[in-house]
This record gives structure tokens, sequence and C-alpha cells, in this order.
């Protein structure tokens, strides 16, 4: 998992993303599947599954926490996985990782009549001093190549002690990313035998812990191919449940702390953002479809940022070429990987190992990663997926509001499906409710407040959702603002409520323009109670919807005010409550 001070965040992104060359497949066959060049009828199963309740059923029962801790013992062996570590020992460094991976992937297609097809995926860069590097893929075809969407499960495998290009130095990396490696490794085993509509890449990537640089190699290969990605299913820190002395705005409560009933999902944007609305989908999913077949309930929790204050994943160079993406973290991680002075916590350490053992007998005994939360998450990856992989085509709709909270939905495009779910939001990451219409004209009633997002999915007659669409805006109060700039009287400006509210140490706080503004500086100040600024967050205001992100940070609880400032005048004031 990468560590990105703020300053280098922005640089990162805007310069050494896409500067890989000589993307290329080391086999052709898999290059060609994922391009929808194939005959599905050459990789169907003798004996498929492919009811959706079979297969989350299937998923749910076949995973195994037995599976998991195998890999992840043996993904320690090789002791460092640093992406420009030794390529030709068998049992150390980042090559014999790779092979062995490569070998897994493989022994999983020959279980599974030989319907998943493994490759390399080689890019060149300068990183660390190694200029050729490979991810490892395993591609399910998916039935229906008139809809060749490609979804992507995928976790890095290289592994960094406390120095970035440490070749030599004990970096097992279990926790970050072994955790994320054995979680894409079991989907693969288990999904391999079931058939979706859509084709599954399951993908270890290189080069995360020096930059995004291998998801960043595919996701420019997926751009400049022209390859619809459905969605990307990120997984760093995926297993740990103990929090460190440190950890990464926003994350656990203090040292030791336990918590292994929850993950975390991470997107980019507010409003009408596809990421978030995958993050969305991936919840409903496990409420609806997989939650009543679980032993030990799992709370999904949608998180405002794209990833922790300061930090980044595999997840981001997808998002940047516009494919929907997240990026599922635990609840609890063990340090803020910041390695400073005085900095004991495991992440990014030569401590990032699978445990201890505690009564000297030479095995461990006390593990650091917990192998039934880990297969949980995994489930919840796998459920999220193969509803995506065989649900139907996303719609469009237009809205109508009538008297009181009514409104009519008008779906205008993928009309042929009876049914359509509408999710409506106010102030929160997640839907506050998920209403069923019948046909393509219908009305719901969400309770009264300031503001809904509104956006719908279409249902097969499975009962299977597709993603959901675009959301669409609807203010239910529009502030007129006076002594507005000369050249912008009579524009409609409003302050909207920020959300969450309460919120995760990150709130998303938006302005809804509905006529142009002319202003010099435009900002939301923070302020405590009495008045007195506390941050201020300049904010562009252009036509519709504008947002920025407040990090308040862990353990900060009480009310506090924003104010949007116009060119030194406060224009509007809410409250916001901060409640961790």
């Amino acid at each position: 998992m990468r560590y990105l001070f703020t300053f280098f965040l922005s640089a990162f992104l805007s310069v050494s993303l896409s500067a890989q060359t000589n993307l290329l497949f080391t086999e052709t066959e898999a290059e060609q599947i994922i391009k929808g060049n194939y005959d599905p009828l050459l990789y169907s199963s003798s004996n498929p599954i492919e009811q959706h309740t079979d297969i989350i059923s299937f998923i749910q029962n076949n995973v195994r926490p037995d599976s998991l801790k195998s890999y992840i013992l043996k993904l320690s062996e090789f002791q460092n996985r640093n992406t420009a570590s030794d390529t030709i020992s068998s049992s150390f460094g980042i090559g014999a990782a790779r092979r062995w991976g490569h070998g897994m992937f493989e022994n999983f297609s020959n279980n599974a009549e030989n319907r998943l097809i493994t490759s390399y995926f080689q890019f060149d860069l300068d990183i660390c001093g190694v200029n050729r590097h490979r991810n490892i893929l395993a591609v399910l075809p998916g039935a229906d190549t008139s809809n060749h969407e490609v979804i992507i499960i995928e976790g890095h495998i290289d592994s960094r002690c406390e120095d970035e290009c440490g070749i030599t130095c004990l970096a097992e990396g279990i926790e970050d990313n072994a955790s994320g490696t054995a979680l894409v490794l079991e989907l693969a085993r288990v999904m391999s035998q079931c058939t979706f509509q859509n084709t599954i890449v399951f993908m270890l990537t290189v080069g995360e812990e020096q930059g995004l640089y291998g998801a960043d190699a595919f996701a420019e290969y997926c751009d400049l191919n022209n390859i619809p990605v459905k969605a990307v299913l990120n997984n760093d820190v995926i297993g740990g449940v103990i929090c460190g002395q440190t950890s990464s705005s926003p994350s656990c409560p203090g040292l030791n702390d336990i918590d292994s009933t929850q993950v975390r999902i991470f997107s980019y944007g507010g409003f009408n953002s596809s990421n978030k609305q995958l993050s969305r989908f991936i919840k409903l999913q496990y409420k609806e479809e997989l939650l009543s077949m679980v032993s030990v309930p799992m709370l999904v929790t949608i998180m405002s940022g794209e990833d922790r204050s300061g930090r980044g994943g595999d997840h981001i160079p997808f998002r940047l070429k516009g494919f929907p993406s997240c990026r599922f973290t635990s609840a609890n991680e063990h340090g803020d990987a910041s390695n400073v002075p005085g900095y004991t916590d495991r992440q990014h350490t030569s401590t990032d190992i699978v445990g201890l053992d505690t009564d000297l007998d030479g095995v461990i005994d006390s593990f650091f990663i917990d192998f039934n939360y880990l297969s949980r998450n995994a489930c919840i990856n796998g459920t999220g997926a193969a509803i995506a992989a065989i649900g139907p085509k996303k719609p469009d709709f237009s809205i109508q509001t009538i008297q009181g909270p009514g409104i009519i939905i008008h779906v205008t495009d993928q009309t042929q499906y009876g049914t359509y779910r509408v999710g409506v939001r106010s102030i929160n990451n997640d839907w506050d409710s998920v209403y069923t219409i019948q046909g393509i004209h219908d009305t719901i009633f969400p309770p009264e407040t300031n503001v809904y997002y509104v956006s719908i999915a279409s249902v097969d007659e499975q009962g299977l959702e597709s993603l959901f669409s675009r959301e669409i805006l609807i203010p239910n109060s529009q502030v007129s603002i006076e002594e507005q700039p000369d050249n912008s009287k009579g524009a409609t400006i409003e302050l909207l409520q920020n959300r969450p509210n309460p919120f995760d140490e990150t709130t998303i706080i938006g302005v809804l323009i509905n006529s142009p503004v002319s202003y010099k500086r435009a900002e939301i100040q923070i302020k405590d109670l009495n008045g007195k600024v506390i941050e201020r967050l300049r904010i562009d205001l252009n036509k519709e919807i504008n947002e920025v992100f407040y990090h308040h940070g862990f353990g900060r609880t009480g009310t506090f005010l924003y104010t949007l400032n116009i060119d030194g005048k406060d224009i509007d004031t809410k409250r916001m409550v901060f409640a961790n």
C-alpha cells in the first residue's frame, strides 16, 4: 500500500502515471478474451453454476480460511517481494513469487476445465533500477461477447520494508499485501467454477509500493484498447484486525483495538460519482444477497474519501481513466507507513510478518492476519463482482417533482426491463432508501428533506440489479442570495448540508450553482461555535454541484459550523456534527 505525502500525491498523479511502455500480454489468448474476440462456447462449463443464488451460495460455502492461510504462509517464504528484487531464484524474491502466483492460477484452471486463462502482463519502466516488470493475470471468459464488459478483482503482490527499494531486507509484507493477494487467488479458485455473462480478470499487480505502476500499466492498456471496464475491486491491507500505534486517517481508535466485523470501502467522489455508486452497489448486494447466509454479519462502511488521508492504492489509476473503481481495506490497520523516527508499527517494515511463536516451540501460534475475517471480506468481494458480472444493463432516466415529496421517475434508456430500483440519499454516503418501481413510469414518495440525490438500476427477470445510473440532484429549497458580485445578480446559490453528517473523519461539503457566478475567491470556512475560523478550503463555483472534502481527523467530536464566503462576504452557514 503506497504511502503518499500530500505534496507528492498531486505530482505523482499528474506526472508519474502512464509512463510505462511496451505494454503486452505473454499469452495472446488472454488478451483476445479481454478484447471480446473469442467464442464463448469454447470456455463453457460442462456443469455450469450460473443462477445467481447458486453462485453466491457457492462462493460463501467454498471460500476457505485454510486456503487463504496456506497462500499467505507461502508468500511469506519468498521473504522479499519488492518489485526490484531477485527474479532468478526459485525461492526468494519477486520472480519466484510471480511464478508461484502464475502456477496457482494454472492449477485453478486445471480444476475448472481449463476455463481460466493465465498470462503475465508485461511493461517497461525504471523502478528502483529494474526496467521490466510483470503483473500476473487469470482471465475467466464471460458467456456473452455481445456485451464484453470486464470486471477486475485485484491486489498487489509486491512488498517493501523500511527502504522503498530494499531488495535484500526481510519484506514478507503480510498485511500489506499478502492479504489482498490471497483474497484474489482464493476468488479465482472458487469463481472459476462458475459462469458469468461478463469476463472477470483476477490480477496481481507489482510496482504498487513505488507508485501504483502495475495497476497504471494495465489501466493504460485498457484505455488505449477501449476495453469496457465495468468495475474494479482493489484489495489492499484487507486481513488484519489489530490497530497500530499510528494509523492513516480515517482509521482505528488506538493501539491494539480489535475489529474483525467491519470492512471499509474507499472510492473517489461525491455527487454523481460512478465510484461511489459502485461502492453502494457492493454494499447493497451484501445486504440483499449474502447477509442471510453468513454466521458472522459484517459492517460494510462506505468511506467519504478515495483512500486514507495522504495514501493511495491500485484503484486510483483506473479511476483516473474513467473506470468505476473502489478499494477494500480492513477497519483496523497496523500503522500509517510513515517510517518516521520512532515509528513502531508493522506496516512498511520488516516486522510485517505472519505472526509470532509465543511458546517458542518453532510453530507460529499468534497470527497478525485473521483468516476468518479475510474469508468474509473475500465473500463480500465475490458477491459484488458476481452480481455485477451477471446483472442487466445500466439504465438512464429523467425526473419530475410533484407537490410535496413525490418524485416521478421516467426511464429513458434500457427500457426493456419491467422493474427498476431507485436509490435515494440525502446527507449520507449510503442510500437512505432503495425503492422498487414497476415499468418505465412510476412515482416514489421519499421523506421530505432539503436535498435528494436520485439514481436508478435495471432489474432483470432473476431480480438482479444492474450497476446504478448517474445521480440527479433535486434541491428541495433553493436560496436566492442577495448582495452577490455585480455580474451574478439573480444567481441561485445553495450551500448544501455536508454529508455524511455525522461522518467518518472526512465529509463532503457542496455548493449548488444554478447560473453563472462572477467572483474572485470563494472558500468554505470551518468555524467553531464561537465563530472562530479553524480552516479555510478553496472551492470553485462552477454551474451545478461543486464539492470540497474536509478531513477533521479521528477522535474529534462536537458541533461545528461551515460558511460559504465569496469575496469576503459570508453567504450562508450550516452546522455539522463530528461524531467518531
